[in-house]
């Protein structure tokens, strides 16, 4: 929701016909904003957190001003950006810690439930705000605790037996601690799939600016097109490998419930988007995605030949820094893999140097293929290799799933890599 005509068009979406729970996250550019402010604070900066502030409630007043007709609704929607804005002021007065700073970044879909709530209060359209603080928690492993979230969440719609209409908060939860928490960035989409998880709900329904989930990346791309049906695993591997209309962890929890999942467009609504189900229909090729900020790590050594333990050892060093591996392949003196988080870099590669020498490419690109292959699509990967013959390739991996070829190339030939794949895969 980019601004308050957006959302009274999300509104016209709601159905009355069946219940619903509706999760928003929060108004475009507000979660920046809010970090922003955090950093500030965290600098010692108070000065300027405090003008960042005012900065941000001139654009609530601007917002309630546009969403509201009726005078009342304005005088509720003022006195609820007084109340936000001065609870985020008080941190000034005290030593800001990242704990606060989470408390900070709830505020954005906290205010932005609020306001919603207030805007169908006006349009005499009858609905509940259920505080996701009251019900979304993660245990001490920082996973959500799926059993709590049920049991709460029932308890919490059960105080309303005649209504349909319930509206709470994405990306907000409480940790195992019962301090203010989040679950991290795009969240909200994970929200939404836990919640209809746990309520075994029929359908999930995602709704972006973008009709479904496109076979390549339209801000790259021209004339791509959506997808009309992934399965959970095509879907999944998109959404990690780059499709930014999708949290990657979303479909984890509508897979284990088995409930379909449908990605629409809020400005187009009649467009068909795209289906995410156990059993998708289609074979072949669907779609391409990209994810940049990869590091590829390739570590030799002449004691790997005929060596057990030594694919153990080199994971083990990247357990220890809590640091997941996207790619790998091997061969009889060497092991090449890539990661997306560099914070324990350095150390990484300390620790592998004791076990052989260690080369370093930053600056890289997956670019990762999905689709259904199967043994009898003998020419699915000639296709894709045949559209990559003038992209110099770093690494290949195949084997992991039936649904991804992936390929890793320098950042540079990324957008080349893209624009060859759609050409040759999808226009010809």
């Amino acid at each position: 929701m980019g601004s308050a005509l957006r959302m009274k068009e999300v509104a016209k979406l709601l159905s009355m016909d069946e219940p619903l729970v509706v999760v928003l996250s929060a108004v475009s550019g507000t979660t920046n904003a809010l970090v922003h402010i955090s950093e500030s604070f965290l600098a010692e900066k108070k000065d300027l957190a405090l003008q960042r502030i005012s900065e941000l409630e001139a654009f609530y007043r601007n917002f309630v001003s546009e969403l509201f007709d009726q005078e009342q609704a304005k005088i509720s929607g003022n006195a609820l950006i007084d109340a936000h804005f001065n609870f985020i002021r008080c941190f000034s007065d005290d030593v800001f810690t990242p704990h606060e700073e989470k408390s900070i970044l709830a505020q954005g879909e906290l205010i932005s439930t609020a306001l919603f709530h207030i805007y169908l209060l006006e349009k005499n359209i009858k609905a509940i705000l259920l505080p996701a603080l009251d019900f979304m928690r993660t245990d001490e492993n920082a996973e959500p605790d799926m059993k709590y979230i049920s049991s709460e969440l029932r308890l919490q719609l059960h105080k309303y037996p005649d209504q349909k209409l319930f509206i709470t908060q994405g990306y907000v939860c409480r940790n195992a601690f019962g301090e203010v928490d989040n679950l991290k960035r795009g969240g909200s989409d994970y929200s939404a799939s836990l919640i209809g998880a746990a309520l075994k709900v029929d359908e999930i329904q995602i709704w972006t600016d973008i009709d479904g989930m496109h076979n390549n990346d339209p801000r790259i791309v021209e004339n791509t097109q959506s997808v009309a049906e992934l399965s959970f695993d095509e879907a999944a591997e998109l959404a990690y490998f780059g499709a930014k209309i999708l949290h990657p962890q979303s479909i984890w929890p509508a897979r284990s419930a088995n409930i379909p999942v449908r990605l629409l467009n809020t400005m187009q609504p009649a467009a068909l988007g795209t289906l995410i189900t156990a059993n998708a229909k289609g074979s072949g090729i669907k779609a391409v995605a990209a994810k940049d900020g990869i590091t590829a790590i390739i570590i030799k050594s002449g004691r790997m030949l005929l060596a057990y333990g030594f694919l153990r050892s080199i994971f083990e060093i990247f357990e220890n820094y809590k640091t997941p591996i996207d790619m790998i392949t091997t061969s009889e003196v060497a092991v090449s893999l890539t990661i997306d988080n560099n914070t324990f870099l350095k150390d990484i590669l300390n620790d592998l140097k004791k076990i052989g020498s260690v080369e370093v490419d930053e600056e890289q690109s997956i670019i990762c293929v999905v689709g259904q292959f199967y043994d009898e699509n003998a020419g699915d990967a000639l296709q894709i290799f045949q559209s990559l013959k003038e992209i110099p390739i770093r690494m290949i991996s195949y084997g992991g799933s039936k649904n991804n070829i992936s390929v890793l190339v320098n950042t540079k030939y990324k957008n080349d890599a893209l624009k060859a794949l759609h050409q040759g895969l999808f226009q010809n």
